[in-house]
Formats: C-alpha cells, structure tokens, sequence
C-alpha cells in the first residue's frame, strides 16, 4: 500500500473518477438498473477516495500545515458526503437543489486547498 501515500496520484485518480461517476449515476434516470450499477461503483471509489486521502493525511503532517490538511480532509468527507446525499436523497424524490450547491462549494474548496498545499500541484501560484 507504499504506492498510495507516495504520490497523490492515485487519489487524485480515484478523484476524478469517482465525481465522473457521481455525475453519470445523477443524470441517469432513478431507479433503472444502469443508474444502481453506476452508483455501486461510485461507493466503491468514496472508499478509494477516503483511503487514499486518509494516507495522504498522514503524510501531510509532515509539512507542517496540519491545520490547512485537516480542513482538507474534513472538506473532503464533506463532498464524499454530499455526493452520496444527492444520489440517495434524488432516488427518494427528494429536493437536492440546496445539495448541489453544497457539493460544488465543497468540492471547490477541496480542490482549493488539494492543488495548493506542498503535496499538492500548485497550479494556483
């Protein structure tokens, strides 16, 4: 499991992936089973996402930012979280209006702070 806390690689990977899939299963149409098959792999790459990121985690307290990856981290559970919410509660019938934009918030600041902090790529410099 070296491979996951060497680089952000792979997180960045399961990453793009996972919100890829998040956003097929949310256009496909509830309750067909194309949109519970997406879903169910969508799980499988949150828990990607939050090992990884738990790894990485570790790893960033060696910067000396603690902080600034500690709010990463919890932002980041934070739009796992939403991601799930939107799917669950869109299946339901249920309003998601005001989880979407939740989600995008969320997911803004993680990227934010993922591509600014030492670990990251600092494309905002």
């Amino acid at each position: 499991m070296d491979f996951l806390s060497n680089t952000t690689h792979f997180h960045l990977f399961s990453w793009i992936v996972g919100v890829l899939l998040f956003l097929v299963a949310a256009v496909m149409a509830n309750g067909t089973k194309g949109q519970k098959i997406t879903h169910m792999i969508a799980r499988l790459f949150y828990v990607l996402i939050l090992l990884s990121g738990i790894m990485l985690f570790v790893k960033g307290m060696d910067f000396g930012q603690g902080a600034l990856y500690g709010i990463k981290f919890l932002f980041g559970f934070l739009t796992v979280g939403l991601m799930e919410m939107v799917l669950v509660r869109s299946n339901k019938g249920k309003s998601v209006s005001t989880l979407w934009i939740l989600f995008f918030v969320a997911l803004f600041v993680t990227m934010f702070l993922g591509f600014k902090l030492p670990m990251g790529i600092d494309w905002f410099a």
